[in-house]
């Protein structure tokens, strides 16, 4: 190896290198990730107590504004319990299901970025005698 590759590979391995090469790695992964999930697609379920799909029931999306929950959006489930939202844009949500003689408590759902693609692993489960 001559000296002038020696010089360069020293450059390239040396940590002035190698952590701002890595950051701009990570970055730049980060970026094409978000820019691949971010729909403002939500998806989930809806269960009776019994862990049974509900079909029918509807499911209210709430942002935070400030100090309250605004109602922003509703749906319906179908026949298999699911739901989806489309172009939700906020990062800070609330799920709540309703059907004609029940209810699930407000579960809050944390994204990482606006706007992102999500499926709520956790069924709303509604509770008798809303």
């Amino acid at each position: 190896m001559t000296n002038g590759n020696k010089r360069w590979r020293r450059v390239l391995l040396s940590r002035f290198f190698t952590v701002p090469a890595a950051m701009v790695v990570a970055i730049a992964g980060w970026n094409i990730y978000v820019g691949l999930h971010a729909h403002g697609l939500l998806r989930g379920r809806v269960v009776d107590p019994a862990g049974h799909p509900v079909a029918g029931a509807t499911v209210i999306l709430s942002v935070h504004d400030f100090v309250t929950q605004v109602e922003k959006a509703r749906t319906r489930t179908d026949p298999a319990g699911r739901f989806r939202f489309d172009d939700n844009t906020s990062h800070l949500i609330q799920l709540e299901a309703k059907s004609a003689t029940a209810s699930s408590p407000r579960v809050t759902i944390r994204l990482w970025f606006r706007g992102q693609d999500r499926t709520i692993a956790e069924p709303l489960r509604l509770a008798s005698g809303a």
